[in-house]
């Protein structure tokens, strides 16, 4: 039997007795059936191929950006309580400060609360010019399609099983894992959020980032000086001219707690 469910992974356990019979077994289709699932069989299901979106042209290394507040990138990674039940973080970062603008943390995330946490950094950042992000469903859902669209945010994907083509918010993650969901135990939901707000501040204001001269996040994104904007690419940039540096540097710095 198992060798001729291996051969015929979509025959069911019908078609395996009818085989059996076949060959000469004198077998009851109760007793196939039985056996079948006893052994665990059953019937591969089939998947059709979907085209994805994306495409390796979105890649951070190839759309770069190019000022604050020019591309954020965001992706999710998990965890879980003490009692084994899941947690999901969503991780926004923008990429050109590397600060890290949100983690929020559920139980699970559907793409209502996706276009939730975007409204609300919109509202104390301003649109981003393109959001990078891989193919996951909560991504590439048609309310967060619509609502990136009537943002006038372009969406960048990346090429499907490529996530080194969203390397800022990937090498974000890792060390959100190394330095802090390996290091915690949470006793519940709304712990992980207390305690995943204190890590963000903490990244942006206190940890030196090596690919900004080991200043801290916060601090590069205070000196930021908008000399070379003129330079960025067209289709890349959330208005003509980005934000004066002063209104910028306001916004672009949350008050430690």
């Amino acid at each position: 039997m198992r060798k001729l469910a291996e051969d015929h992974p979509r025959y069911g356990y019908r078609m395996i007795w009818g085989l059996l019979v076949g060959e000469g077994w004198q077998v009851n289709r109760k007793r196939v059936y039985r056996l079948w699932k006893q052994a665990g069989l059953k019937v591969r299901r089939y998947v059709r191929k979907r085209p994805r979106p994306g495409n390796s042209e979105n890649a951070c290394h190839v759309r770069r950006a190019e000022y604050p507040n020019h591309v954020w990138s965001y992706d999710f990674t998990s965890d879980q309580t003490v009692d084994g039940r899941g947690l999901k973080f969503l991780v926004v970062l923008d990429e050109y400060t590397r600060q890290c603008l949100s983690i929020e943390v559920g139980r699970s995330m559907t793409s209502k609360q996706v276009v939730r946490v975007l409204g609300e950094l919109v509202r104390i950042h301003g649109a981003p010019g393109a959001i990078r992000s891989d193919n996951g469903p909560e991504f590439v859902a048609g309310c967060v399609k619509a609502w990136l669209g009537q943002s006038g945010i372009e969406t960048l994907y990346i090429e499907p099983g490529s996530p080194w083509q969203n390397g800022y918010v990937e090498s974000f993650n890792s060390r959100f894992e190394e330095e802090f969901l390996s290091q915690e135990l949470f006793r519940g939901r709304e712990e992980a959020e207390v305690l995943a707000e204190h890590y963000r501040l903490e990244y942006n204001h206190v940890r030196p980032h090596s690919s900004l001269g080991y200043k801290t996040p916060a601090r590069f994104a205070a000196e930021w000086e908008p000399a070379n904007v003129a330079s960025a690419p067209a289709a890349l940039r959330p208005s003509p001219t980005p934000p004066a540096e002063g209104k910028m540097n306001n916004v672009l710095q949350p008050a430690l707690p």
